[in-house]
């Protein structure tokens, strides 16, 4: 799995009819800078209106997922946000001008080949991964449906459909690698049974629905007389039903592809909870109305340990910043230079690391024969942290200063000494409005808190001083 964020090199377009509103448009997906995430745009609406694809916003789960935001809706996502999280992209605008991408065949096939002809950027921050902590489950009795998600150091995917029909019959469809997703889960086509067909054209479903963009099961003795009738209303002079029970000849790509394709749908629907995984999710009978209430689930728990008092470090991933990158950002130098490196960024919120040695110039005057970091330097190391993340919301940090402006409800809880490595976290607590930044600052040593404080500071343009 990519350990740095991505998005596409630059736009590009695809074309075609939306599966439930058989409206065409063109979809454009569209390079997107760090901690953008996947967001749709309704470009044929006055004022062309976004929308985040987050599972907050699903509306409506009839045959696909929809979502809905600032008055904009975007009908049958699934599809266009596996092939996302399959390429590992993490932020793309999507450009839509109507309210439902392209069908195209059905899969996700044509989108990932026409992301690859732009090819994709890396980009100067990590993936901000959700590992699962422990086990997250979802049930429904009544439909003989559960969903379960367990901790696990990759992305692994494994799906049980049974459907109770002499032609598919159970199957089950494993993504061990999300890195096979474009070969093995990609091309797999959306699918329905002959008897909901009839139904979907009723509820005003389908209406871009086609034997070339679908996989209809037929699951029963079917006469020419149904046939014909079939015919008509799929628009299509003759249509036939192979010995396996696929209507109008259609070859299967897998054996198992409805089952691949329920996987895709998954991938697509658990997108919504706004970051990438890891763990491995269990799902067996699953739909578009299980998938997001689990994926609700995973968000839920996601929020809650976003709160957790201890940032995760692992020493031997890359960091975001490494000494260099932050002394081109923050104008500190030594001795006054506080952080080793940044190990996230994002909008909200920064983590800094510092290796606390007995060469610190400040243990030579302070307790000597029992050194201790001073709580001022620990406060100094904090803010500096602090500006990383305010620095990171202004376009050009060269052309900015950054003053700290105040420090409330400090509190120094344990020692810092000579072979402890701490952890700064600060967290945006408020909006930044007319360059003022407010913000709850922890650090951390061997999991426990040894300094906190709320603090403020202002960020001013270079020319203005």
């Amino acid at each position: 799995m990519n350990d740095k964020q991505h998005t596409v090199k630059a736009p590009v377009t695809v074309r075609g009819i939306g599966l439930h509103t058989g409206v065409e448009a063109t979809m454009t997906f569209c390079p997107a800078p760090v901690g953008h995430g996947y967001k749709f745009q309704r470009i044929d609406l006055p004022g062309e209106p976004i929308v985040d694809a987050d599972v907050d916003n699903v509306v409506d789960l009839s045959r696909g997922t929809t979502i809905e935001q600032n008055g904009a809706r975007i009908n049958t996502v699934e599809h266009t946000l596996a092939a996302l999280v399959g390429l590992q992209l993490d932020n793309v605008l999507i450009k839509l001008s109507g309210p439902e991408p392209p069908i195209m065949d059905g899969s996700s096939a044509e989108f990932i080949k026409a992301l690859h002809t732009v090819g994709f950027e890396e980009q100067n921050a990590l993936r901000n991964y959700y590992v699962i902590p422990d086990t997250i489950r979802y049930v429904d009795n009544a439909r003989g449906v559960e969903l379960a998600a367990l901790p696990l150091s990759d992305y692994r995917l494994t799906v049980m459909v049974d459907y109770n029909s002499p032609v598919l019959g159970s199957q089950h469809a494993t993504l061990t690698d999300i890195n096979q997703f474009e070969s093995e889960i990609a091309s797999s086509r959306t699918f329905c049974f002959l008897h909901e067909l009839e139904y979907l054209y009723k509820s005003n479903l389908i209406k871009g629905g086609d034997l070339s963009n679908a996989i209809v099961v037929v699951d029963r003795a079917v006469g020419e007389d149904e046939l014909d009738e079939l015919a008509a209303m799929l628009g299509k002079p003759k249509v036939s039903v192979k010995k396996e029970g696929i209507l109008n000849n259609v070859d299967l790509r897998h054996k198992n592809e409805p089952a691949r394709h329920k996987l895709l749908d998954i991938v697509g629907d658990l997108a919504l909870v706004g970051r990438p995984l890891k763990g491995q999710i269990l799902a067996a009978r699953p739909g578009h109305a299980a998938n997001v209430a689990f994926a609700k689930k995973i968000k839920k728990k996601m929020l809650e340990d976003r709160t957790s008092p201890v940032p995760f470090y692992d020493p031997a991933r890359e960091p975001v910043m490494d000494i260099n990158r932050i002394m081109q950002v923050l104008p500190h130098r030594y001795p006054f230079l506080l952080l080793d490196k940044v190990i996230h960024l994002d909008s909200q919120m920064v983590t800094a690391v510092k290796n606390i040695t007995m060469n610190e110039p400040f243990f030579q005057g302070h307790f000597p024969g029992n050194p201790v970091m001073p709580g001022v330097m620990q406060i100094e190391a904090m803010a500096q942290t602090g500006g990383i993340l305010v620095m990171n919301t202004v376009p050009d940090p060269e052309n900015y200063w950054q003053y700290f402006l105040g420090i409330e409800n400090a509190r120094f809880r344990k020692k810092v000494l000579p072979g402890d490595t701490i952890i700064f976290h600060c967290v945006l607590t408020a909006p930044i409005k007319r360059g003022i930044a407010k913000m709850k600052g922890q650090a951390f040593v061997n999991g426990k808190v040894v300094c906190d404080a709320e603090m403020s500071a202002a960020i001013v343009r270079k020319d203005n001083v």
